[in-house]
């Protein structure tokens, strides 16, 4: 009997243990990567309109080799603890698979650890990005595609150098032009309609 407790405690043990189990946990990520972006502190950018420039590379004050397992370099846009208070979806979970923090991805680009130079890009802010406080994180993965290091524009409580997005809401001006256009239109042929039909009718008579 005892057996066969010590068996079933086993394999609730096992269970519990599953998910967890090849996950990368923020917490165990050193920060090596040194980001920078080009929005001021309390910037507000325009959805499909503003521009962002990012640079990212090794911090060049960390011990050589540091970088020697570095394959990829992706590049996300985060979402600030402002903006996620009372919104789950957008939860930060150490578990950086469950992770929410960081929804939108801005580029991904090979490392060469040979090369030292850092590496920047500039990025127009989509229309579909949400209206809401954020900041730039880049995390650096290895050949097996999972997470070894991070590097992030602001401090690690994500209180400092934080800029505001505006989505664009609404229909786009050029189809806004559009169905004016087409009104214009409409109300011209109609008018035009009712004139042939009236000199038909008189001719008639």
């Amino acid at each position: 009997m005892a057996a066969r407790r010590l068996l079933l405690a086993s394999l609730v043990l096992s269970c519990s243990l599953l998910p967890c189990y090849g996950a990368v946990l923020f917490s165990s990520l050193q920060r090596t990567l040194a980001v920078t972006a080009s929005p001021t502190s309390g910037q507000v950018l325009k959805g499909g309109v503003d521009k962002i420039t990012v640079t990212w590379g090794l911090n060049q004050t960390l011990p050589a080799g540091t970088g020697s397992t570095y394959k990829t370099i992706k590049v996300k846009l985060c979402y600030a603890p402002t903006s996620q208070v009372d919104r789950a979806w957008r939860k930060t979970v150490d578990s950086i698979k469950k992770d929410r923090t960081c929804q939108h991805e801005i580029v991904a680009r090979p490392y060469n650890s040979a090369n030292k130079t850092s590496q920047s890009l500039e990025w127009t802010v989509e229309r579909d990005v949400p209206t809401a406080t954020y900041f730039i994180r880049a995390y650096a993965y290895n050949a097996d595609e999972s997470e070894v290091a991070y590097g992030q524009t602001t401090d690690a409580y994500k209180t400092t150098s934080l800029f505001q997005v505006e989505s664009i809401t609404g229909r786009h001006m050029t189809m806004d032009i559009c169905s004016i256009c087409f009104s214009v239109f409409s109300v011209v042929s109609l008018l035009v309609f009712f004139y042939i039909e009236k000199r038909k009718s008189k001719r008639s008579q």
